[in-house]
């Protein structure tokens, strides 16, 4: 399903061959990728679970979003609010505007189900623009502190500053 398209611009649901793109342009620029990352979200599409998207620049995937109606990690497990997990726009494709639009469409989704959206995010310096973005469009921290490894980081508990290292925020949507 196309959910938007401006220009050069198209956000779709993810497609099977988007995951080995995907993959392999993120590997080109440096970062840990796995296909079956991309994989496991297209499964969860399929099976009524989340909704997959992709942005699609100039005809190349180049970023991507999912909405879980339903998370089932986190702490808003059980309160009907839905997810939005895993956003990336790959390097070269940022300032484009591109992770503006699939968080409006993402959002827009999202509203379908409730009245307020989660996101988590990282929290070392890699994550740093989506933290930024985060709270410029009135994301707000859920209070319930750090998180590791999908567990509540006890106060002065170990941890590691990696990508399971995060916070959880929550925007009121209407």
């Amino acid at each position: 399903m196309v959910y938007l398209s401006k220009g050069r611009l198209t956000i779709r649901n993810m497609e099977q061959e988007d995951a080995q793109a995907i993959t392999e342009a993120e590997i080109e620029q440096g970062w840990d990728a796995s296909v079956e990352k991309y994989l496991k979200r297209l499964e969860d599409q399929r099976a009524g679970k989340a909704v997959s998207l992709v942005a699609e620049y100039e005809g190349r995937p180049v970023g991507y979003l999912n909405v879980y109606p339903n998370p089932t990690s986190g702490p808003f497990v059980g309160k009907g609010y839905p997810e939005l997990v895993d956003f990336g726009v790959l390097e070269k494709y940022r300032k484009l505007g591109i992770g503006t639009v699939l968080m409006d469409v993402a959002e827009e989704i999202a509203a379908r189900y409730a009245d307020v959206v989660t996101i988590g995010v990282g929290l070392h310096s890699g994550y740093g623009s989506a933290q930024r973005m985060y709270v410029k469009r009135g994301y707000i921290p859920d209070g319930s502190g750090v998180w590791f490894r999908d567990k509540v980081c006890a106060p002065y508990g170990e941890c590691v500053n990696d990508d399971d290292l995060v916070l959880h925020f929550s925007k009121k949507l209407r």
